[in-house]
């Protein structure tokens, strides 16, 4: 966080067959899974280009949420399926150490594009739409804390929640 670059908007990929684009997801990836991350936008690791990734499988991080299945989502757009919202803690891997209850839509439809340019269109809900939100939130310049309703809901992990595992986003 303070990172110029994490507040800008985010080029959209022109070109699915640079192998510039394919080494961006795999820094992406490594970062993510180094990290244990729930996801990743290209901003993220310093590339401003409209990139996601997210996936989460049972851990504990995230104990009670769902799985997600991994996802590679390009030049994505977000429809929100009704009005809606549900607040849910988030915290994130450029915001360090720190958690927040943030409003979110709870039913979005994602459509993008995977690395090799095949459309993906799915309707999701829950914790798999909040992951979604927040990492395409990054390729629109908007970390989480931004989205935060009150401020005496944002604080340190270890202070909010001193007897759990939970780590950074």
């Amino acid at each position: 966080m303070g990172d110029p670059l994490l507040l800008n908007v985010a080029a959209p990929v022109h070109d699915f067959k640079s192998q510039g684009l394919r080494d961006l997801i795999e820094d992406m990836q490594d970062t993510m899974h180094a990290l244990n991350g729930a996801g990743l936008a290209a901003p993220q690791i310093g590339v401003s280009l409209r990139v996601v990734i997210f996936g989460v499988e049972k851990t504990p991080r995230y104990p009670n949420a769902e799985e997600v299945p991994y996802t590679i989502l390009i030049n994505p757009k977000l429809t929100f399926l009704d009005e809606e919202m549900e607040e849910g803690w988030e915290g994130c891997l450029s915001v360090p150490g720190m958690r927040g209850l943030v409003p979110r839509f709870k039913k979005l439809r994602y459509q993008g594009y995977d690395l090799n340019h095949n459309p993906i269109d799915r309707a999701v809900s829950d914790f798999h739409a909040r992951v979604v939100q927040h990492e395409c939130d990054h390729l629109d310049g908007v970390l989480y804390p931004m989205r935060i309703e009150d401020l005496s809901n944002f604080g340190f992990s270890e202070v909010l929640f001193p007897d759990s595992d939970l780590q950074d986003d």
